[in-house]
């Protein structure tokens, strides 16, 4: 099922930024010869005036096939309608398309999942717009009682009790000062998950932290953030924005790592990390899919502004390089340019998943 889904958000995500480059090349009169999901080889095409639109059989992207991208096929019937022969800046808002329509699609989701309504803790910056307040479990020890236990993020507390006495679920410091006393003992933690009560046991111990014993849960007080649309609107615009720059100054610090030798391969996921990381969102709820998605799309935009070849911030590159040299760059030195950079992305996304394979099988 969640490769289903992956494959889902995926489409959506690829469609919106090819649609970006499709739509923006139709506006400025240039011929957009084909509009395809996925790699070759071609599955089927339908032929709607002078667009083929493909599906292929490797879906891992997409790509709009604009008339004149590369100078050498234009032919001088039609010459006029090459993206070759628009001005610099059409050509610039041609490629930047892509990376704009991949925000606007994160801005829809985000507002959608506003709309929604979504988990957020009540001492956020949102705070004063959260109902109905729950303590959450938010991340959990590793191997520590509550984790064997079979505790799970996003399960929210209702008591803890000993037998004798118990405690509600009030605050982090009601339960913690609950646990701590109580090491060796079993506590029952009384708890819901997806509207269902449950119960478990397990025993408090030493070490996990420095106030008393602890049984390894982190907790906080979340409750659910729901907006009307003209507040959902301009919330969703101000996080998408935030998490735009998070987004950008993570993966620029990122690439300074892995340049300078310091890069945690820990922190990247690939194709296979994905798809698990999407049945986790699923599991919490349409929302947090929704939101997860919008994540996975500005990521998309922010890596395809890089100035690398194959990337839309490469092309741009080349229009800028372009545009100072007052002359184009020869058509064999931006192929092989492309070509190289391709290849690179492609060596990087296997050695990506293989490290995602690698980390499921310990």
């Amino acid at each position: 099922m969640s490769i289903l889904i992956f494959f889902i958000i995926l489409l959506v995500l690829v469609i919106a930024h090819e649609f970006g480059h499709f739509i923006v090349a139709k506006k400025a009169g240039i011929r957009v010869d084909e509009f395809a999901f996925g790699f070759p080889p071609k599955i089927f095409g339908i032929k709607k005036g002078e667009t083929t639109y493909s599906f292929n059989l490797l879906p891992l992207g997409g790509y709009v096939k604009i008339y004149g991208e590369n100078p050498d096929e234009v032919k001088e019937a039609d010459a006029k309608r090459s993206f070759a022969a628009q001005p610099r800046i059409v050509q610039a808002c041609v490629i930047v398309a892509g990376i704009i329509f991949n925000l606007i699609l994160a801005w829809l989701f985000v507002v959608a999942t506003l709309m929604i309504g979504i988990a957020a803790p009540v001492d956020g910056e949102d705070g004063a717009m959260v109902t109905s307040p729950k303590l959450m479990i938010t991340e959990l020890t590793a191997h520590g009682p509550a984790e064997v236990a079979g505790l799970l993020p996003g399960d929210t507390i209702i008591s803890v009790a000993d037998g004798v006495d118990q405690a509600l679920a009030t605050a982090p410091e009601a339960v913690s000062g609950f646990i701590g006393p109580r090491e060796g003992h079993t506590i029952t933690l009384t708890f819901e998950r997806k509207g269902e009560t449950k119960q478990l046991s397990m025993q408090p111990v030493s070490g996990i932290n420095t106030r008393g014993a602890a049984i390894g849960i982190y907790m906080d007080m979340v409750g659910t953030l729901k907006l009307p649309i003209h507040k959902a609107l301009w919330t969703g615009a101000v996080k998408t924005y935030e998490f735009t720059k998070l987004t950008v100054v993570g993966i620029y610090t990122f690439l300074w790592e892995a340049v300078t030798g310091h890069a945690n391969m820990q922190e990247v996921t690939g194709p296979v990390g994905i798809v698990r990381a999407v049945g986790e969102a699923a599991g919490l709820g349409f929302s947090n899919l929704l939101l997860f998605t919008a994540l996975i799309s500005i990521n998309l935009a922010v890596i395809n502004i890089i100035p690398f070849p194959a990337l839309d911030g490469g092309r741009l590159l080349f229009i800028v390089i372009e545009a100072i040299m007052r002359k184009p760059i020869k058509t064999s030195v931006a192929n092989a340019l492309n070509f190289v950079g391709f290849a690179l992305l492609m060596l990087l996304m296997l050695a990506v998943t293989w490290h995602d394979v690698a980390k499921l099988m310990h």
